[in-house]
């Protein structure tokens, strides 16, 4: 999976319908039930030039169970830092979402 995730996130520009990121960093951070990725992307304006202005993204290690019955495969959701509270499929569409709410694309 972080394999997959690296090389997907390796490209400076992904382009998707009408939304423009250029990605500043990608981590997976920790292991177990510690473990989280995170996606930082810049917005770019209307012209086509990018913003000063970012957007942080995060999910976590997604695990059931306690103590010693506790196990942790795959992940939840992404998240918008900036609006923990709102759930996404893909680290895109928080992208698209959070510079959409900044006036960006």
């Amino acid at each position: 999976m972080k394999k997959i995730f690296s090389i997907f996130i390796a490209g400076l520009v992904f382009i998707g319908t009408a939304n423009a990121y250029q990605v500043l960093s990608s981590k997976e951070l920790g292991k177990n039930d510690a473990k989280n990725q995170n996606v930082v992307v810049k917005c770019t304006t209307d012209t086509g030039k990018v913003s000063t202005q970012t957007c942080s993204l995060r999910r976590y290690a997604k695990c059931t169970g306690s103590g010693q019955n506790k196990s942790c495969n795959g992940w939840q959701a992404w998240k918008d830092l900036r609006n923990p509270n709102k759930q996404y499929s893909t680290w895109q569409s928080a992208a698209s979402d959070c510079c959409r709410s900044k006036g960006l694309r």
